[in-house]
C-alpha cells in the first residue's frame, strides 16, 4: 500500500529538476531511513521531478532567441553542436534526463528542438521513476 502523499519530497524534487540545484535524493534517502514506506516516496520524488523537468522543457520550448542567448548564454555554436548530438543519439537519450549535470541542459535542449511532449513525459518520466525505485529498492 503506498503511504501519504510527501509534498516535501515532491518540492525537493521540483526544485532539482529546474536549472536551480538540488539534491532530492538525499531528502529521499533521509525518509527512507525513518522508515517512510517507499511507494509513496518514489511516487511524490517522481511526480515533482517530472513536473520540473516539464518547466524547464517548455522554457526552451516557448523562450525567444533572446532568452536562450542571453539568460541560458546558449549561442548559434552550442545550438548547433547540441541539435547534432541529439540529432546522433535520439529522443531515447531523454531518458537520460535524471542525470547530473547532463539532465537539465537535455530538457531544455528537447523544448529547444520540439520534441513531441508526449515522448517527453513518457522518456523523461521513465528515466526518473527508475532512478527513484532503483534508489528505494537499495536501501530498503
Amino acid at each position: 500500500m503506498i503511504e501519504a502523499f510527501d509534498w516535501a519530497l515532491f518540492a525537493s524534487a521540483f526544485l532539482s529538476a529546474t536549472l536551480l540545484p538540488g539534491s532530492s535524493e538525499a531528502l529521499l534517502l533521509l525518509r527512507l531511513n525513518e522508515g517512510v514506506a517507499p511507494g509513496g516516496l518514489v511516487l511524490s520524488a517522481t511526480a515533482g521531478n517530472l513536473l520540473g523537468s516539464l518547466l524547464t522543457y517548455f522554457m526552451g520550448r516557448g523562450g525567444n532567441a533572446l532568452l536562450h542567448r542571453c539568460w541560458f548564454r546558449i549561442d548559434q555554436n552550442d545550438l548547433a553542436r547540441a541539435e547534432h548530438w541529439f540529432g546522433r543519439w535520439g529522443t531515447p537519450a531523454l531518458l537520460l534526463a535524471w542525470l547530473p549535470v547532463i539532465g537539465d541542459p537535455l530538457c531544455l535542449l528537447a523544448g529547444i528542438l520540439r520534441v513531441r511532449l508526449l515522448w517527453f513525459v513518457l522518456l523523461v518520466g521513465l528515466g526518473k521513476v527508475a532512478r527513484y525505485a532503483a534508489l528505494a529498492w537499495l536501501l530498503t
